[in-house]
């Protein structure tokens, strides 16, 4: 179950016919999100196959193998769909999975901690680091001028923040 990769979330039921509409958490939807693909759907981590997809503003309209109602669609609500680290395939250089940045320790240049990444925002082309900082969430954009030097196997992230990124949520900070 660890090796799993979260690609989307189910949204809601669409229509009668046992379809949903997933909230997408890839930035490769056409591929995580294809017909014969299979996906493994909520904590029970199920597979399924995608039997019928189509994109409606983006977003995936799916048909899974063995949900055929309405009300068996419904009780997806909210149901995570991952696929297995080892399908994830290799990405463009200079590009990270988000699991992959999760846990990674962030420093400024000099050394100074600022805080472990707790989470990945946004899409490949706009992604922000959410950093635990001292005196709270610090968001970081993930752009090479400020994040120069990423290293996956070290777990360690330093950034070259501009004047004022780590203190917009200190007490008395910026508002």
């Amino acid at each position: 179950m660890d090796d799993l990769v979260l690609v989307g979330r189910v949204a809601r039921a669409h229509g009668n016919r046992g379809q949903v509409i997933v909230n997408l958490d890839t930035d490769f939807p056409d591929e995580r999100f294809r017909a014969g693909a299979v996906v493994m759907v909520g904590p029970a981590a199920t597979a399924r196959t995608i039997r019928e997809v189509r994109f409606h503003q983006g977003r995936p309209i799916i048909a899974l193998e063995g949900i055929e109602t309405m009300t068996e669609a419904e009780a997806l609500a909210g149901a995570e769909l991952k696929v297995p680290a080892a399908a994830a395939g290799a990405l463009p250089e200079h590009t990270y999975y988000h699991y992959d940045l999760i846990g990674c320790e962030v420093t400024d240049r000099s050394g100074k901690a600022i805080g472990p990444v707790t989470g990945v925002e946004g899409t490949m082309e706009m992604s922000r680091l959410v950093v635990a900082g001292s005196h709270g969430e610090v968001l970081i954009p993930l752009v090479a001028e400020i994040c120069t030097e990423i290293d996956l196997a070290g777990r360690r992230i330093v950034v070259n923040p501009p004047d004022g990124l780590l203190e917009l949520n200190a007490p008395g900070g910026p508002s």
